[in-house]
């Protein structure tokens, strides 16, 4: 076994935490449920890591074999990556089967036809989805295996979820790569960004359930008889101003928690309005601005923003539509002629 190959198996299982070891190695497969045995998970993980590389010697375990393991890694612990959502799109609205043989045979050759030092491994789990791992090297050096970029795809859906190497100028060639081998012609980024790749999957697939309507904020009903205390009517407003705060951010949010997005943005286009007599602009052209959001749980800080009393109830649409404007990205966009250049397969 090539040493870089035993160098980066002792790595990945330093990562795992010392109770998981053995679930892990389990569901790689790799090694028999004899040499598993032979294993001591009560030492310490460095010695651990030895005894699985001694393992994996008599096996003759290759950078594929090693690669796979650190997919299962990365797909139990999918939350350690920052995830981005690309939308792909079709000429038309025709519905082809999908072959995952074929698929796997594109990917590959769109890539290396561009980049000879590439390592490529998939894996396929349950939920339709292609886990993809994609290490890069230069045209003078090999592969980095350290620095990989990571490809949710979930077949026959337009969605990928890219958690990208520290290297961007190689994005470009794994779009192109994924739009060849879906059989799509155009990609764009979603501009939805989040640790949780579940919470996305949930976005853009519509697992949740929110609401999307302007509602008009109703007046607080008035009692028919006062009661005789400033400091009890007082109590009471407050008590339906909450109930009203509430019962907004349920029919808006709904009940469940929302899912942990940390990243969007869209671009906003309006009209500027001015006094006709400053003439501060000679031309009525739109006003066009580009707005972004970020925190560690957007959704559910947007959800406490009234009850907390710093927004009005209800938010503004502009607060409460980002999903639904993500969902709708290309025909938006489009509608707004804002497309930045395309990526064209050849």
């Amino acid at each position: 076994m090539d040493e870089t190959v035993a160098e980066y198996i002792r790595r990945t299982v330093l990562k795992i935490p010392r109770d998981e070891i053995k679930m892990m190695l389990q569901k790689w497969g790799f090694l028999s449920e004899e040499q598993l045995q032979t294993l001591n998970f009560h030492q310490t993980k460095d010695n651990i890591s030895q005894e699985v590389v001694q393992l994996c010697e008599e096996n003759s375990a290759d950078i594929k074999q090693a690669t796979i393991l650190d997919i299962i890694y990365n797909h139990i612990y999918a939350n350690k990556r920052m995830w981005s959502v690309y939308q792909m799109k079709k000429s038309g609205e025709e519905l082809e089967y999908f072959d995952i043989s074929d698929f796997k045979k594109r990917f590959k050759g769109r890539l290396r036809s561009s980049l000879k030092n590439v390592t490529i491994t998939f894996k396929e789990y349950e939920d339709n989805a292609i886990w993809i791992r994609v290490a890069w090297g230069t045209p003078y050096k090999k592969p980095n295996q350290y620095k990989p970029s990571y490809v949710v795809y979930h077949s026959q859906t337009p969605y990928v979820f890219i958690s990208a190497s520290v290297l961007k100028s190689n994005l470009p060639l794994l779009c192109q790569a994924l739009i060849v081998a879906s059989n799509y012609h155009d990609i764009r980024e979603m501009e939805l960004r989040s640790h949780s790749l579940n919470s996305l999957k949930d976005i853009v697939f519509k697992r949740y359930s929110q609401n999307f309507q302007t509602y008009t904020p109703k007046p607080l009903q008035e009692e028919n008889a006062r009661p005789e205390s400033e400091d009890i009517r007082i109590v009471h407003e407050n008590r339906n101003e909450k109930e009203r705060i509430h019962r907004l951010n349920q029919e808006i949010f709904g009940d469940g928690p929302q899912p942990k997005l940390e990243f969007a943005q869209y671009r906003l286009e309006t009209m500027f309005k001015s006094d006709p007599k400053l003439d501060v602009l000679d031309k009525k052209e739109p006003f066009r601005c580009l707005v972004k959001f970020s925190s560690p749980h957007l959704l559910e800080s947007l959800k406490s923003l009234a009850p907390a009393g710093m927004a009005d109830a209800p938010l503004s649409p502009l607060l409460t539509c980002i999903t639904h404007k993500a969902r709708n990205y290309f025909k938006i966009r489009e509608k707004k002629g804002v497309f930045p250049e395309n990526f064209v397969s050849p």
